[in-house]
């Protein structure tokens, strides 16, 4: 009964979410309809955008590549290009209910490339992780350009959770957890195919690096679409990658959303709009989701047909 209990209060929970997400994008929608139909985009803003989706890609491939470096850590050896390949056909499975489709597409996925379960499985929850311990990192670097005066209880909130979070990562916190996935496993057949111990040798301070690099490159890929649709000052750039990254990060955590849909949005408009007009990141905002999907579906289908042509 408890558990049944559970479940409905998270049902309910998830409801009342995706109900106050979509009415705060509803309102802001209709209170400024009017300046979003007024945007125009000229043969210069389209280019932009192309670059925008272009930049978008590659951060999408180069995840996939910074997943070769959490493996890697995990004393897997297989082909990169081949995990590449797998990383972006299964990365639109993100937008199924329940925002963990990719995931086990990815442990489906390396397991066919000869990886072990644990470290398929393991490799999954740490790139997120890492994905959170950079977000944290760029929030609390730009934080001086988002937080307004007297939020340092919400600064030293936002440190606090990045010293945990790079702390969980440590060797010492962290090969107890994978010693005790890998057991879980039972130790199968296909676990040991690669004969090497699970664990960390060292803090994953590379796939940490590259994890910020994946957010700076999505960053600029925002950055380039809202400058497709207006000026931007140079000084506002700071700013921008703050917001959206914190953005991003409530897109990740928050469950039930899938690759944080609606929650991105809102948390965008909700950041910058005291800072540009609303109607233009609202505007910026939706271009975005749609250059997001448009540069992972062109990822996953450039890497099927690289797959058939190797």
């Amino acid at each position: 009964m408890n558990s049944k209990i559970k479940e409905m209060i998270k049902q309910v929970l998830r409801w009342l979410l995706l109900g106050g997400t979509l009415f705060f994008l509803a309102n802001a929608l209709k209170n400024n309809w009017q300046e979003i139909a007024a945007i125009r985009i000229d043969g210069v803003g389209w280019s932009i955008l192309a670059i925008a989706t272009g930049i978008t890609l590659l951060a999408h491939a180069w995840a996939g590549w910074v997943w070769t470096w959490i493996l890697q850590e995990l004393h897997q050896s297989i082909s990169s290009i081949q995990l590449i390949q797998a990383y972006l056909k299964t990365n639109i499975a993100k937008y199924l209910p329940g925002n963990v489709g990719h995931y086990i597409a990815r442990i489906m996925a390396a397991k066919n490339l000869r990886v072990s379960t644990s470290a398929a499985t393991i490799s999954v929850l740490l790139e997120p992780l890492l994905m959170l311990a950079a977000a944290l990192i760029l929030v609390i670097l730009c934080s001086k350009f988002t937080l307004a005066s007297g939020s340092i209880i919400l600064l030293i909130g936002q440190i606090f959770g990045l010293v945990v979070v790079l702390s969980i990562l440590h060797p010492l916190f962290l090969n107890p957890l994978i010693r005790f996935a890998h057991r879980r496993k039972n130790k199968s057949s296909s676990d040991n195919l690669n004969g090497v111990s699970l664990s960390l040798n060292r803090y994953p301070l590379l796939p940490l690096l590259g994890e910020l690099g994946f957010l700076l490159l999505r960053s600029a890929g925002f950055i380039f679409t809202l400058y497709a649709i207006a000026p931007i000052n140079p000084s506002q750039i700071p700013l921008i990658i703050g917001a959206f990254s914190f953005a991003w990060l409530l897109g990740l955590v928050v469950p039930g959303a899938p690759a944080g849909l609606g929650i991105f949005e809102t948390t965008a408009i909700a950041l910058l709009q005291h800072f540009f007009p609303t109607a233009l990141i609202i505007a910026a905002s939706g271009l975005y989701r749609l250059i997001s999907i448009l540069a992972e579906t062109i990822a996953a289908s450039f890497a099927w047909l690289d797959e058939r042509l190797i």
